[in-house]
């Protein structure tokens, strides 16, 4: 499963679980039904800014993370490079 379809998939369950809690929340609520109302439009209007905020947080956290993978990766390459230079300079030392 790619990083993408990861990220797709846990907005996904942030949705649905947000859509059962709102559903679990009204009934059970010991509100009346206008106070509810009230309650799911604001937060109706809310959803908006709060998935474009989970999808700035995850973008910035996978280019995070894809940074950090990439830095370990190159500090790898640099000293298996390292490693195959003292490698090669220990052998013709040893012909000699």
């Amino acid at each position: 499963m790619s990083q993408e379809e990861k990220n797709n998939a846990f907005l996904l369950g942030i949705v649905v679980g947000s859509s059962i809690a709102t559903i679990a929340t009204l009934l059970f609520s010991p509100r009346n039904g206008q106070e509810n109302r009230k309650i799911v439009s604001k937060t109706a209007q809310a959803l908006p800014e709060m998935a474009q905020d989970i999808s700035s947080n995850l973008q910035l956290n996978s280019d995070r993370l894809s940074q950090s993978a990439l830095q370990k990766w190159d500090n790898t390459l640099n000293r298996l490079k390292n490693a195959i230079t003292a490698g090669v300079e220990a052998s013709q030392n040893y012909k000699e």
